[in-house]
Parts: C-alpha cells; sequence; structure tokens
C-alpha cells in the first residue's frame, strides 16, 4: 500500500480517446476487397516478432496476430477485465469493456458504460509502447490500468518477449473504506491461431495484388485444460492444450499464462474451468455479489466443440486515502512459426527461454520480477523527446505511436544463428500486400530501424545482399495487366543480380523465397537496386561509420545489382530509363525514359558505391577489382550528373520524366538527392534548383491540390470496381489532408482517373518532410507533416495508419511499413 501518486501520470502527449466513444467520421477502404476493420484500433501488446494482441479504446480485447505474418480481428468476450467495488453496503461490478458481446454469450455480465459528451466514464491513452486506460465517474475509487510490452532501443533480447504487463491502480478517495475486487479471466486460446491451409491457393484482388485465405483454428479447444500457478511467489492460471508432452512443439503448441504476484495484502480467487460460450452465469453470479470466486481447482479436459476460460479475482480493502498497485501479467509461449507446410521458424525469444513450449510461466515471472525496471528504459528514452519544447504535442505522440507496426505489422523475428546472431527480421509492407521488407517501402519506412534497433536494420539488408545473387524461373502473371483487363505476360520471378522487392510471404519461405509480389514485374524495377546500396550505406553511417565488415558482407550484392541497373540504360547517358510499364515505388504511375525520382536515386546509389568501395579499400578488404569498378561507377556518375539536369529541368522544377511531356509536379523528385545529403554525400543539384523544387512541390502538391479538393464535391474518380465512398469527404473539411504524389502546378489532376498520383501517401508525407527539414525549412516540413497526423489519429486511422488516403474520404492498405518515416523527420529535426 502507497499513499503516494494516487493517480499515475500519463504523458500529456499521448493519444486519447473517450471510453467506447464511436466516430461520427471516419476513413473507409477505398477497395471493398482490402482489409477495413474499422476505427476500433489501440496500441498492440507484445513483443517484436513474438505474436501481439491488441486492446482497443473500448477495452475489448481484438487484435490477434499470434500466427507470424497472419491476422485476427475479433473480439473474445470472455478475454476481459472486470472490477467489483463495496462501499457503505453497496456493490457494483462491471465488465471493463463498453463492448458487450452480440452473440448472446455472457449475457449475465454488466458492460461498463460508454463515455458520452454529458457523462465521461474515462479515456484511454496511447503512447507506444505504454498505454493507459482511466476509469471515472462510475466507481467510487478511481481506478487506472497501464499497460505495455518491455520494447526500448538497441534492446534485443526483452523487445521480443511474448508479454504484457498490466500494472493496476486504486486510490480510494473518500472518508469510507472501499472493498475492490479486480477479476481477470481469459478464453483458453491453445492451438487456436494456427493455419488450417498450409498451402492455399494464391488469388489475384480487384487491384491485381495477390493474396490467400487465412483460415486459423479458432475455437478448436478439444483437450485444453487450465492448470492452477502456485509457486515462487506467483499466483495464477496456466492454459494448456493437448499436444503431446515429448517432441518439438508445431505451430500453435504452447501454453497461455496469466499471473500476479503473491500478495499479503490481496485476497486471491480463482475458477479454472468456467464456460465462456455461455451466458457468464458460471463464473460471474458469485463474483459479483462478493468479489470471491469459488476457487474451482478444475483441470478437466474441454471436450469436442467445448469452450473453456479460467480467472482469478484479487479482493482488497482500501482505507480513506490508501492506494493500492497490482501488476498482472499476460504471457504466451508459441515458439514456433510455421510458413509454406513443413517450413517453420523458432521465435527469436526462444534464444532466452528455449523452444518447448512451456515456459508461459517463467515468461510471466520474468515480467513481474522485471516490469518496474522495464518501464524506467521505456520513460529513460521518451522523455528526453517529450521534453523538448520544440517538437509539438502531435508530433512526439505520432512519432511514438508510429512504431507500433513493429509489433503488430505481421512481424518475424527468428533465433538466433552463427549467420545471424540476431536472428532474421521482417515487417509486412501491409496486411493487404502481405509480403515481408518491401525494401523501396522501407527506403523511408526503415528509419525507424535504423535509428533505434540498427542490428535489425542490418540484419534485413544482409538478407537482401544473400537474395540478389539468386534466380527463380518459375513463370507467373503480372497483376498490373489484370486490372487493365487485358492478357499479361509472363514474368520470371526473380532474375539474377536483380535486387527483389522483398522478402518473400508468410505462406511460403521468407527470406528465401523472395519477390512475392506479383502487381507488376519488380525485376525491371528501376529504383530496387539503387535503394539496397543506399541503404546499406546508410545503416553503415547511421551506426558509426566502423561496421566495416557489414559493407564488406554487402559488396559483391552492390556491385552485381548495378551492373544489373546499367542494363537498362539503353542510351548510354549513365542513367537507367524507366520502360513506361509502371516500374518503380509508385507503382501505378507510369514514368518513361529518364525520370526525377528513379534518376535522382541512381545517382546518389552510384555515390554511395564509391564511398563503400572507397571504405572498403582503406581498411583492406576491397576485392582486387574495386579500383577498375569505382573508376566504372565514376565515369556512369558523371555522365549520369551531365544528363540528369539539362533534360529535366523545366527553369522552377524537375519535370516527371523524358518520355511523357508530363507537366505533373511530382511530390519525390528530390527523394535521391534527400538520400545523398543525409548521407553526406556530394549533392546532386544545385542549391537553387533545391529549393526551387521544394517550393514548386509545395505550393502544388500541398497548398493548390488541398484548395482544389476542398473545392470540389468529386475531386476524383475510384478506378476499380467495387471502389468505395468514404462517410465523410475529406475534401470538405477546413484543413489541408497532405501532399499529393503528384499534380499540375496549380494542383488540378493530369488525369482525374489517375490513382497513385492523386492519393496522399502517408510515409511519402513524412518523408518529404523530412527533406524540407533538410533544407532549413521545418515550418513547411511539419505544416506537411501535422496535415498527415492529424487525419490519421482524428479520424480512425491510429494504429492502422495506411498507404494512401484520399479526398474522399477513403484509404488504402493499412497497417503500412512506410509511415515509419517519421522517425527520418525526427532525425533532419
Amino acid at each position: 500500500m502507497t499513499h503516494s501518486n494516487p493517480t499515475p501520470a500519463v504523458p500529456a502527449q499521448a493519444w486519447q480517446r473517450p471510453l467506447g466513444q464511436g466516430w461520427d467520421q471516419y476513413y473507409v477502404v477505398r477497395y471493398a476487397s482490402n482489409l477495413d476493420d474499422g476505427p476500433w484500433h489501440g496500441a498492440p501488446l507484445g513483443g517484436f516478432g513474438a505474436g501481439c494482441i491488441g486492446r482497443s479504446p473500448r477495452g475489448d480485447f481484438n487484435l490477434w496476430h499470434l500466427d507470424g505474418g497472419e491476422h485476427v480481428f475479433q473480439t473474445f468476450p470472455a478475454c476481459q477485465f472486470s472490477l467489483f467495488e463495496a462501499a457503505g453496503g453497496r456493490t457494483q461490478a462491471y465488465a471493463l469493456s463498453t463492448q458487450a458481446p452480440t452473440d448472446g454469450s455472457l449475457s449475465t455480465w454488466a458492460w461498463y458504460p460508454a463515455a458520452t459528451p454529458e457523462c465521461p466514464t474515462g479515456t484511454y491513452h496511447a503512447l507506444y509502447p505504454r498505454s493507459w486506460y482511466r476509469y471515472e465517474n462510475v466507481f467510487q475509487a478511481q481506478i487506472t490500468c497501464e499497460q505495455f510490452s518491455p520494447i526500448w532501443p538497441d534492446n534485443y533480447q526483452e523487445a521480443s518477449y511474448p508479454v504484457a504487463v498490466f500494472e493496476w491502480t486504486a486510490h480510494n478517495p473518500t472518508d469510507q473504506p472501499l472493498t475492490l475486487s479486480l477479476m481477470v479471466s481469459w478464453q483458453n486460446m491453445v492451438g487456436w491461431f494456427t493455419h488450417t491451409q498450409p498451402s492455399p491457393a494464391v488469388q489475384l484482388r480487384d487491384d491485381g495484388s495477390p493474396f490467400y485465405e487465412y483460415v486459423p483454428a479458432l475455437g478448436q479447444s478439444a483437450g485444453n485444460y487450465n492448470q492452477l500457478v502456485s509457486t515462487e511467489g506467483l499466483k495464477g492460471c496456466l492454459m494448456e492444450g493437448a499436444w503431446p508432452r515429448r517432441g518439438d512443439p508445431q505451430e500453435g503448441d504452447g501454453q497461455w499464462c496469466l499471473a500476479t504476484l503473491d500478495n499479503p495484502n490481496i485476497e486471491i480467487s480463482y475458477d479454472l474451468r468456467w464456460n465462456p460460450a455461455g451466458d457468464g452465469g458460471d463464473l460471474w453470479d458469485a463474483w459479483a455479489r462478493l468479489g470471491r470466486l469459488m476457487n474451482l481447482l478444475d483441470t478437466t479436459p474441454a471436450a469436442e466443440g467445448e469452450q473453456i476460460g479460467c480467472a482469478i479475482a484479487l479482493r482488497f480493502t482500501l482505507q480513506p486515502g490508501e492506494t493500492q498497485q497490482i501488476p498482472l501479467a499476460l504471457a504466451w509461449d508459441l515458439p514456433v512459426t510455421e510458413f509454406a507446410q513443413g517450413v517453420r521458424a523458432y521465435r527469436r525469444y526462444t534464444d532466452f527461454f528455449g523452444r518447448s513450449g512451456r515456459q508461459a510461466r517463467a515468461i510471466a515471472q520474468a515480467a513481474l520480477t522485471h516490469y518496474r525496471d522495464w518501464r524506467q528504459h521505456i520513460i529513460a528514452w521518451q522523455q528526453p523527446v517529450l521534453d523538448r519544447a520544440d517538437l509539438p504535442d502531435w508530433f512526439t505522440m505520432a512519432l511514438f505511436n508510429e512504431l507500433y507496426d513493429l509489433a503488430s505489422g505481421g512481424t518475424l523475428w527468428s533465433a538466433a544463428t552463427e549467420a545471424d546472431p540476431v536472428g532474421q527480421f521482417g515487417v509486412l509492407e501491409c496486411l493487404d500486400y502481405r509480403w515481408y521488407e518491401s525494401l523501396d517501402v522501407r527506403l523511408y519506412g526503415g528509419f525507424a530501424t535504423l535509428l533505434l534497433w540498427p542490428a535489425l536494420e542490418k540484419a534485413v539488408l544482409r538478407a537482401f545482399a544473400r537474395a540478389i545473387p539468386t534466380q527463380d524461373d518459375r513463370q507467373r502473371v503480372i497483376g498490373y495487366y489484370f486490372t487493365l483487363g487485358v492478357e499479361s505476360p509472363l514474368a520470371p520471378r526473380k532474375v539474377k543480380g536483380a535486387t527483389p522487392h522483398d522478402l518473400g510471404a508468410p505462406n511460403e519461405h521468407p527470406w528465401v523465397q523472395t519477390n512475392y509480389t506479383s502487381y507488376q514485374d519488380c525485376n525491371q524495377w528501376k529504383d530496387l537496386g539503387s535503394d539496397f546500396v543506399l541503404q546499406v550505406y546508410r545503416a553503415f553511417q547511421f551506426t558509426g561509420a566502423r561496421d566495416v565488415e557489414f559493407l564488406q558482407d554487402c559488396w559483391p550484392a552492390v556491385v552485381e545489382t548495378l551492373q544489373y541497373l546499367k542494363h537498362f540504360d539503353r542510351d548510354g547517358d549513365g542513367i537507367p530509363e524507366n520502360a513506361g510499364a509502371p516500374d518503380q515505388t509508385f507503382d501505378d504511375w507510369q514514368l518513361k525514359g529518364i525520370s526525377a525520382y528513379c534518376g535522382g536515386l541512381w545517382l546518389a546509389a552510384l555515390e554511395a558505391a564509391i564511398a563503400i568501395g572507397q571504405r572498403l579499400s582503406a581498411a583492406g578488404l576491397a576485392p582486387g577489382n574495386t579500383p577498375i569498378l569505382l573508376t566504372q561507377y565514376q565515369r556512369w556518375l558523371d555522365n549520369g550528373l551531365k544528363a540528369y539536369h539539362p533534360k529535366l529541368w523545366n527553369g522552377r522544377y524537375y519535370r516527371l520524366d523524358t518520355g511523357s511531356d508530363s507537366a505533373v509536379v511530382m511530390a519525390d523528385q528530390l527523394c535521391g538527392q534527400f538520400m545523398a545529403r543525409l548521407l553526406g554525400l556530394p549533392d546532386l543539384l544545385e542549391e537553387d534548383c533545391i529549393r526551387s523544387a521544394l517550393q514548386a512541390i509545395y505550393e502544388a502538391c500541398f497548398v493548390n491540390f488541398n484548395r482544389v479538393m476542398q473545392s470540389q464535391a468529386q475531386p476524383q474518380s475510384q478506378k476499380f470496381a467495387g471502389a468505395q465512398v468514404g462517410n465523410f469527404s475529406a475534401a470538405t473539411l477546413a484543413q489541408p489532408i497532405g501532399v499529393a504524389n503528384g499534380v499540375l502546378p496549380d494542383g488540378t489532376p493530369e488525369d482525374p482517373d489517375s490513382t497513385h498520383p492523386l492519393e496522399v501517401w502517408t510515409g511519402i508525407n513524412f518523408g518529404l518532410a523530412a527533406c524540407f527539414a533538410q533544407m532549413g525549412q521545418a515550418e513547411q516540413g511539419m505544416a506537411i507533416a501535422e496535415a498527415v497526423v492529424r487525419q490519421i489519429y482524428h479520424y480512425g486511422l491510429q494504429f492502422r495508419t495506411p498507404e494512401a488516403i484520399t479526398a474522399l474520404g477513403t484509404y488504402r492498405a493499412c497497417h503500412y511499413l512506410r509511415p515509419m518515416a517519421i522517425w527520418g523527420l525526427y532525425q533532419m529535426l
């Protein structure tokens, strides 16, 4: 018991939402075939690659990313915190979610009242990896729950743990004793999160992207049983499954553990077997009367078709002015992720807890032993950023919250090997485009791992370096042509020397079978090779410029991919040409000839390659042909610099390309220049031209675009069948929504039917904002970033940030990797 700090401090910068209050206006998905779970998302819980769960601002647990790369969004109401209070002869009890079941289950339970403007009942706050629930005006006690997982920079152990910590603080502000009982119930889910169709058929969506159906074993609980935990100062429930005790666990095998510390001031009671599919009275009735469970020690396994749950209740009395803090841990030990049938990996946390699948109690024990230290690590990381007077609250809020994707982005983090001493790592491009570490996307999105977990950044890039020399001759259809309604040419999956677009998908063999996406023939892309070289040198520079062994590991792939990419320089002017079919990150946008985007990246990559070769030579680690290569790269660079500016500069900004006669102002035309200056390489362009182009981008793609959008009821058409219109038009709002990818100087579309040019890409906006800040124009950069952050966090996109939003109130591709580019903006600030 303590008398100090009765109400835990919540940082003022945390995102907040009244408990259970819905959204009057929120974005909906652009294409009906894509994922749209609605706006009820909160900060995820669980370590990187360990699987994660999500708890929403309603208080329900509704996100279950426990099978690597797969997505389940569904509330299981039995997984819940509930609170009993007795005072002055009056009792009340509520399950602490505002969302009652709609299927008739748990009908005896009382559900917490949602907040309204007239009667606020509490607030949800989130500053990832911490989040808080404050409950008000219902109980006489002041109640706060803080929840988090052990995520902080340069942490390659605890950040992998499959655990969530919940610290409940109860304070009695009254002049009479209050008796409280906190109950936590959970459904035994062992075996649920595994794919029942291990070799699913791959299909094409209406937008041309490949997908497959995930069919988990939800509800298949036969043989599951619960046990009491009462050892080493722990009290709680251990949820077991029917899998064999001998031999290695398979995917889905393992345990869950719900535990707290034994405390002489708290009466702990339990129920090891109740029916979460019934009316809930077998658990609720006695507890809601007395605040105690019946200590039912029933370990009988579930029969076929039966569901079982467990629960613990913690009952205590607060004298006037007293405060009680109660820690609880939820841990899961599901050590195996299976990809294609028979292809599997052990998760990173098994390096510290073993591979048995029977260590959930030990993981919970570690959490309850160290959670205070873990929280201090998080605070020590975040507080200096939060204290900066030059950073507005909206920015620091989004800066930390956008890291959510490192946990919930279908993340993989495998156990360590000699070749990969911190394991292999991967985050999906998004849940609709389910393939790992798309290289073009992570050019901006990789800033988070680069700055905070650089060993993971290098692990990703080493995987790409290994993939570049490989080839996969399997032929496949290209989805882009499918969207056009024309017959698709067949293309090989992976050409030797081509930099792959991605590191594979969760239904095949990530890190080994690459180039999963088939929307375009990525062997023809003109940015991927440059992206790889720049990210290799960036990882070197941003980790102290000392790890020449990393450069040595990647150098052969640098050489091979630059040679491959140079083959697309058809006219010998030093710059590869774009070929008309979309062949770069804007993969629905045709570029022809030399393009400002790909050409700038190529020139910056040549500068980076020269710097890498020089570093290796100085360290005595360069192969014998390196001087010849560096001379060749310098010749390509000199020729390319002579061609780039004269062919693309129109007197005010850089033209989209040399082959289309387009007058579009492309927002990301300076990406190569930005990367060159970021890495301390020579500028590619004259300073006056950089500033002129930035001004043209700001006026056309931000100021004029938003003015035009706000003045038009139907600012753009929707390309594909089944396209959606939101429940509000962002164009009708008073504030800008961000920078469009490409419009005419007056802000109007060159083609009203185009898709990518008229979308606002969240990650590109953060990257462009960083470019403005790099050039001493932080005010413009922050205006762009604030417009995007406002759309995400005001209109129901929090913790599922999409690739793109439109002025029709629609979005595309949620849970996207690129928005972590906000960390690049932070670096520039």
